[in-house]
């Protein structure tokens, strides 16, 4: 499991996939969200603009498995 440092309160799902390398742009999440599956903390979202915050867990499809923490 590798973690996603943040600096903020929190980040938006799209701007997180960007982050861990799942995507290479941030226009990229709309089509991602559509062919892969995200668990956030156990439940299935696609929203791009979801807000996580620190300790949430993030299942990507395809990716792998990573957590938000604070940098």
């Amino acid at each position: 499991m590798k973690e996603i440092g943040i600096k903020t309160e929190y980040i938006t799902l799209g701007q997180f996939l960007k982050l861990s390398d799942c995507i290479s742009t941030g226009g990229h999440a709309k089509f991602f969200l559509q062919e892969n599956t995200v668990i956030i903390n156990g439940e299935a979202d696609n929203r791009r603009g979801r807000k996580l915050y620190a300790g949430d867990k993030v299942e990507v499809e395809g990716c792998g498995v990573f957590t938000v923490g604070k940098a």
